[in-house]
């Protein structure tokens, strides 16, 4: 009895090991997933080159009230508040033309400097343009003052995405660039707020400019206390502009205050001489940095393709258009807050952060292409739905308030934030920086295009046939992303410039 005894009770210790075996190497696994996300990564540091999307958010934002104060002659507290139209249109659309200037300066810069100093240099143009507005004595001064904010924009567009994809690890990386996003929303209703608040004070709008010099200031500690981009130290390694075994060396060191102490030498050591060897794969057959010719040439131009179609298709679907008729659709549908615009603005902004949230927190759930697909239908769907208020539903106000809604939801969760994620992500390494560049320039290009094309085309079309023409455009991006944008959702940048762009 004893021996049959053993016999049976052996085999289940046999089996039951067995058994035990694969929670113990699922658990194992997933150790490192979870550090990624709390401890290695520590997502909170990515707050900071984020700070450039809230800064130009707030630019917007404080803009839109602080051309009503330094035009008025009660409000003003200047001797030379009587501007022209032409002169306001500067104020308004200075950091803009800004903006322009720093996306070309980052493509001859940004490889140069590395992402993090990008950054830190973003933060000064910020502070330096942010003091010099607020301390305007003419409208000459003011009018530099906004220029140099909006190149730290350029920069810091160019610059914020490109370090966090080269720094966070892919299954979270499309969280913390879309937070570029949400920071920009943010930034938006930020400066409405301090608009609103500072409207009825007599020279209001240099405390609506100035305000943002704080906020730079915090954006450039922060960034002075992160590490460089290790891709980027290993990149200059590469293209023999630094020695690479010292840079080897910074690149551990900066992988370790990146992921934390706990990692060890051995796994930073392996991760980066992996992305040595990826960069150098990617050099073997050429001899020189990436220049312009490069970026629309191979992998490159199939890369800018996809990013600058997505920045391209984010400003020409209309989005100025439809926000610019949401106070007149909702005071006709009833709506007492739509008298005050400000409070309009804000009830807006406050509709496009919690749909960008959404896209921020689910796009690594879900994906990029799901995202985009059904976003861009649900902006058609809405300009078409506008195109018909206009034309034949001028009776049924809440149709225009639920489209206007649509839109506002649907681009929230699409063109807003995946836009420049891709941009962050489909690039090779060795034309990257110059690739975003370009995008970048893409991007501001095309929305200083529709600004100033608005105003004619809403007085020679009409809102009725402007919305059919944004709907038909909205058509053709549809059929871009479903044809031409891949789906990178959890794949590394080395993964995406192997697999997808080959």
């Amino acid at each position: 009895m004893c021996r049959c005894g053993r016999t049976r009770r052996a085999p289940r210790r046999l089996r039951r090991a067995p058994e035990m075996a694969p929670p113990r190497r699922r658990t194992t696994r997933w150790r490192p997933s979870s550090s990624l996300l709390m401890g290695q990564c520590s997502e909170s540091r990515f707050v900071f080159p984020a700070l450039g999307g809230l800064l130009f958010g707030y630019d917007i934002g404080a803009t839109s009230g602080a051309t009503i104060s330094v035009h008025s002659a009660t409000l003003s507290g200047t001797t030379w508040f009587g501007l022209s139209s032409v002169q306001l249109g500067l104020v308004a659309s200075g950091s803009l033309y800004g903006a322009l200037g720093g996306s070309i300066l980052a493509y001859r810069i940004a490889d140069f400097l590395g992402r993090r100093v990008e950054l830190i240099t973003a933060a000064g143009l910020y502070i330096s343009g942010a003091l010099v507005t607020g301390f305007a004595p003419n409208f000459v001064v003011l009018i530099i003052g906004r220029l140099l904010y909006g190149i730290g924009i350029g920069l810091a567009m160019h610059g914020a995405p490109l370090y966090i994809a080269e720094t966070c690890p892919p299954q979270i990386r499309g969280t913390l660039i879309s937070l570029k996003e949400l920071f920009i929303v943010l930034g938006i209703l930020f400066g409405y707020l301090v608009g609103s608040l500072e409207i009825d004070v007599v020279g209001g709008w240099r405390y609506m400019f100035g305000f943002g010099a704080p906020l730079a200031a915090i954006m450039a500690v922060g960034m002075w206390t992160l590490p460089p981009s290790p891709r980027w130290l290993l990149l200059r390694a590469v293209q023999g502009k630094s020695p690479v075994e010292d840079n080897k060396r910074k690149a551990i060191q900066a992988l370790r205050r990146l992921k934390g102490q706990s990692a060890s030498d051995k796994v930073l050591t392996d991760e980066v001489d992996n992305n040595l060897a990826s960069i150098r794969a990617a050099y073997a057959d050429q001899e020189s940095e990436g220049s312009i010719f490069q970026v629309f040439e191979g992998a490159s131009l199939k890369a800018f393709t996809i990013g600058g179609g997505l920045v391209l298709f984010q400003q020409i679907t209309g989005q100025p258009s439809v926000l610019y008729y949401a106070t007149s659709i909702l005071q006709t549908a009833g709506f007492s807050a739509a008298s005050d615009a400000a409070k309009v603005s804000i009830l807006i902004g406050l509709f496009k952060f919690l749909m960008t949230g959404f896209a921020v927190f689910k796009v690594d759930d879900l994906g990029r292409r799901p995202l985009l697909i059904g976003g861009v239908s649900g902006i058609t769907i809405a300009l078409l739905l506008l195109a018909a208020y206009y034309k034949i539903l001028s009776g049924f106000p809440y149709v225009a308030v639920g489209a206007l809604l649509l839109y506002v939801g649907s681009y929230q969760v699409s063109f807003g934030p995946i836009s420049w994620l891709m941009v962050s992500e489909i690039f090779p390494l060795r034309t990257r920086g110059r690739g975003i560049s370009l995008a970048v320039l893409t991007n501001f290009g095309s929305n200083a295009l529709v600004t100033f094309a608005f105003s004619p085309l809403q007085g020679y079309l009409g809102p009725a046939n402007i919305f059919l023409l944004f709907a038909a455009i909205s058509v053709l991006a549809l059929v871009f992303v479903i044809l031409n944008v891949p789906e990178t959702k959890g794949l590394s940048l080395e993964d995406i410039e192997s697999k997808i762009l080959k």
